[in-house]
């Protein structure tokens, strides 16, 4: 077995795991690569990383570069002397940094490569009403998520489940095919890769934005249940609500789906039974949690404790 020296590069909770996974599994972690504290919240305290305060409380090295490229970090690397370094969900990485280790670096991505190449893999899988996804660990190259690939395993995904309950399965899963690398990788033996094969139709997973997250109300049920349920509970699927003339943003949560025939304009708001139902081309949205401008999220009963819809309310 080689003895393996390891950098471990990562951010947020979902990389936590599998960081937490390299330490039970008795592996020598040398460092933690992570993202520089923030100011967050109303008081913009700094506030430092998911992987930064699990690294800390176990006593690990920790680096917050600002610029991978920059002499004073790659020199600090150097120092920790790493033979294989680890990435789960960090930012892109200089030539410099990633072949520089002898048994190299890989990365671990939440999708089946080559599909869904990009920030946000999880949340896309969902929006495109996918049956499956999953997770992939692959050798980092110059290009973004086309290195030869280790492993992959599969994940099913329901029709019901929304991007954080998915978000928890793959985090578990990819930790453990974290840990499978690593143990490919300390064999004696050379590590098995496959380049990514070249297919037709490869999806994007593009990263997030105020366009790409807001609900066309004009688009079918699956479509606008599966926008809503691959953004819940973050960042959230948005809209307008036109209400007596007043015009505000919203947040949608937790939805359900009624495919059913009527002669509503889309976007159309009725409420009955303290139900909220949205028009859409061949079916309603019932929404079950809902996010008003400086109120907390809640639930529709919650809501119309206090709020009454205009008869003219609209989403749009």
């Amino acid at each position: 077995m080689k003895d393996l020296r390891i950098v471990f590069m990562g951010t947020p909770d979902f990389a936590v795991k599998s960081l937490e996974a390299i330490i039970e599994a008795g592996f020598n972690v040398v460092g933690v690569i992570t993202a520089p504290d923030r100011p967050a919240g109303r008081g913009r305290k700094l506030k430092e990383s998911a992987v930064k305060s699990y690294a800390v409380s176990h006593n690990l090295k920790v680096l917050q570069p600002t610029n991978l490229k920059s002499e004073a970090f790659q020199k600090e690397l150097k120092e920790l002397n790493p033979n294989v370094q680890v990435v789960v969900a960090f930012r892109m990485l200089p030539e410099s940094v990633w072949a520089y280790p002898e048994y190299g670096t890989f990365n671990l991505h939440a999708s089946l490569l080559p599909q869904y190449r990009g920030a946000a893999p999880i949340n896309w899988a969902i929006i495109n009403g996918e049956e499956k996804t999953g997770v992939s660990t692959f050798f980092l190259d110059e290009k973004i998520d086309t290195g030869a690939m280790i492993f992959q395993e599969e994940v099913k995904i329901s029709e019901t489940e929304n991007v954080g309950s998915l978000h928890d399965r793959l985090m578990e899963t990819g930790a453990r095919l974290v840990v499978k690398t690593l143990n490919a990788i300390a064999s004696n033996e050379k590590v098995k890769t496959e380049p990514q094969p070249e297919i037709k139709g490869l999806k994007d997973a593009p990263k997030l934005s105020k366009e790409n997250t807001k609900i066309d109300w004009n688009a079918p049920v699956d479509e606008i249940y599966n926008l809503i349920r691959g953004l819940n509970p973050y960042p959230a699927a948005w809209c307008y609500l036109e209400d007596s003339s007043e015009e505000i943003q919203v947040k949608i949560y937790d939805i359900e789906k009624i495919k059913q025939e009527h002669h509503l304009p889309n976007g159309t708001v009725t409420v009955n039974d303290r139900t909220i139902k949205i028009a859409a081309i061949d079916g309603y949205i019932i929404i079950k949690e809902i996010k008003l401008p400086g109120k907390r999220k809640m639930t529709s009963k919650e809501l119309l404790n206090g709020f009454d819809f205009a008869p003219d309310a609209k989403m749009r």
